[in-house]
Formats: C-alpha cells, structure tokens, sequence
C-alpha cells in the first residue's frame, strides 16, 4: 500500500462515507475492497470520496476495477465524488463531481 494511503469511515443510518487520503495504488484497492466486502453489513449506499486523493496509478485503478466482482453479490449502491472519481469508479457507475442527488 502506498504509505500514505488511508480511508476514513463514517457511518450514518444505512450509508457509509468513505474518504480517501493519498496515492492509490494496487495494494490501497485490495484494502478498499476489503473493507467494502467485509465492513458493510447494513449499508446500502457508500459514498466514496476522492478528493483528497493525490495520484491513482493505472495498476491501482486496473486492481479494484478487475476484482470488484469479490463485492458484486452485496446489495450496495456505489458512488463516487471528488476530482479523480472518473479515474476510480468502474465504467458505466455513478459518480459526480461536487454533489449527488439522493
């Protein structure tokens, strides 16, 4: 993991606020992806915000993009904010760049 990587998480009802801090690489998407796999019981939406990430490196976008199908079973409604959410968020998802509309 890129040694700056970090994701704050904030719960509120059946949302989950996910704040990404850093470089993303390879290893920083298998830690996303494990905690949307394994902390999201209950959680129907996250919010994934990208605007404190610095640098997405194309392995690190390629990792989660590619095993996004170790979450596809759950029920979750993925959405993606802030400056370099075009570069994360898989094709054809949801994402935005100031605000989401419920």
């Amino acid at each position: 993991m890129a040694s700056n990587f970090r994701i704050a998480t904030k719960r509120k009802e059946r949302t989950m606020e996910l704040r990404l801090t850093g470089d993303f690489d390879g290893t920083s998407a298998d830690e996303l992806l494990h905690l949307l796999g394994n902390d999201t019981k209950g959680i129907q939406r996250v919010l994934v915000d990208t605007k404190a990430v610095r640098r997405v490196y194309d392995f690190g976008r390629n990792t989660f993009q590619k095993n996004l199908y170790r979450i596809k079973t759950l029920p979750l409604q993925l959405v993606f904010t802030g400056e370099k959410a075009d570069q994360i968020a898989p094709e054809n998802s949801r994402f935005c760049q100031l605000l989401c509309p419920e």
